[in-house]
């Protein structure tokens, strides 16, 4: 028996795929075998960079941190390893933001490390 290529699920199928590639450029977004390529593409890239973006959130943090920590003369290591030491759990995300909108708090959290330490 020959495979059916024109019923409603064939067809709801292809809308579905042509639907989701609308907007990317050329064939991508025309031809059904070239589109379901591409859009599985973007689909492992969506999924890859998901979890890229947090690796990469994390290492903004700590230059950023690093930046202002050696503003105030400590690097970022000596700093990070005073918090632990002295107890104060403060995340990364957070320590970055304080040193990029309140540098003088940033500066008096340095100079309570340095004084513990």
């Amino acid at each position: 028996m020959a495979r059916a290529t024109t019923g409603i699920v064939h067809q709801k199928r292809r809308r579905k795929i042509l639907k989701d590639v609308k907007g990317y450029r050329g064939a991508r977004s025309k031809l059904f075998r070239t589109a379901k390529d591409a859009r599985r593409r973007a689909l492992q890239n969506s999924y890859k960079h998901r979890r890229m973006k947090k690796r990469d959130f994390r290492s903004l943090w700590i230059m950023r941190i690093n930046a202002a920590a050696r503003a105030c003369g400590m690097s970022y290591s000596k700093l990070m390893g005073a918090l632990k030491s002295n107890n104060i759990d403060i995340n990364r995300k957070m320590l970055a933001e304080i040193a990029v909108r309140d540098m003088d708090a940033f500066r008096k959290i340095v100079e309570n490390v340095k004084k513990a330490a």
